[in-house]
């Protein structure tokens, strides 16, 4: 096969994009293949951590939002709160954010097509898709990765699956933290993006409904009694993903698609836009970019594997008692994860 690109980029999505606008400032011809149109929204927390805002900086993507200044664990009469010291977070609609890298890209001259990738072909030279060949191929297809089921690298699901929801109230943020409250089987979210809108972001077991839910948050339930939806319910899961590895022939798995362990911490999108950057300089070594990948994710896997651990063991009860009984360790693991 004779390449007619330097890179495919299979998924239009934040990371997908940052890591087409990273090809393309690296000196890269790009082509993105995406299969929806328009600004595409996601069921996440839409909270930008400080080192994220950092990162799209750096490419030159500044989304407007909502100030966000820091953590706060919250569970029935108990709370901790952390607010960062390395500078503010944002709450970002996934729309506007979307929007943002979409507007970046074009004024960088990719080439953005609408297209679903069903079948993958390749040889020592290059990667063909949806009628594109290229000399590499970039999966940025998301949690559950139709490029990663082709090339050989989907690895099934074991243990408990967990799952989210996300939908937004109209009305005034009341802090500029993003509150993660606590019951019995699931957690909330709350971040601003706004200042007329507050996203609610709920984690838990499969079949949870929103609505039931948060009727186990009595604190949020009353601040969101009288205020109205804001467009429908979305979701997503379930939220572990894993594959054998991160590189395939001329394919690199990058996002959601290398592995996923869930967004208990939120860092999904700062480790997204840092295993983007770490393909695009590894391209020409697969190994190189497996161990790029491992040094960019292990806080994430190690912190959030824990969190998770913690959260699905009999021991959840006493996670906001123990930080708000340590707030030291509670700031630095914080401070970790908005780095």
């Amino acid at each position: 096969m004779t390449p007619a690109t330097d890179v495919l980029v299979v998924g239009g999505g934040p990371v997908g994009l940052a890591a087409a606008i990273e090809a393309r400032l690296a000196g890269y011809d790009v082509v993105v293949l995406e299969p929806r149109e328009g600004d595409i929204d996601k069921a996440c927390g839409e909270g930008l951590m400080p080192g994220t805002l950092r990162a799209l900086t750096r490419l030159g993507v500044d989304p407007g939002g909502h100030v966000i200044a820091g953590i706060s664990y919250r569970a029935p009469a108990r709370h901790v709160d952390h607010r960062f010291r390395s500078g503010p977070g944002r709450g970002v609609r996934r729309t506007t954010l979307h929007a943002a890298l979409r507007e970046r890209a074009a004024g960088l001259g990719i080439d953005v097509r609408h297209a679903r990738v069903t079948a993958l072909e390749q040889d020592e030279d290059a990667v063909r898709a949806a009628g594109v060949t290229a000399r590499w191929l970039l999966a940025c297809d998301g949690l559950h990765s139709t490029v990663r089921r082709l090339v050989g690298l989907e690895v099934p699901g074991r243990g408990r699956r967990r799952y989210g929801l996300r939908r937004h109230f109209r009305l005034a943020p009341w802090t500029d933290l993003v509150e993660v409250h606590w019951s019995r089987t699931a957690e909330a979210y709350v971040t601003p993006v706004a200042d007329d809108l507050v996203g609610i972001a709920l984690l838990g077991p499969q079949g949870m409904s929103f609505e039931a839910a948060l009727a186990g948050f009595p604190e949020l339930s009353a601040r969101l009694a009288a205020a109205p939806a804001a467009g429908s319910v979305r979701g997503a899961g379930p939220l572990r993903q894993q594959a054998a590895r991160r590189a395939a022939g001329r394919v690199r798995l990058v996002g959601d698609a290398s592995g996923y362990v869930d967004a208990l911490t939120g860092e999904g999108l700062r480790v997204g836009l840092a295993q983007a950057r770490a393909a695009v300089l590894t391209l020409e070594d697969p190994g190189a970019y497996e161990r790029a990948w491992s040094d960019a994710t292990r806080d994430y896997r190690v912190l959030t594997g824990g969190l998770v651990a913690w959260a699905t063991s009999p021991l959840r009860p006493g996670i906001v008692p123990v930080s708000a009984g340590i707030p030291a360790l509670f700031g630095a693991l914080v401070e970790r994860i908005a780095r």
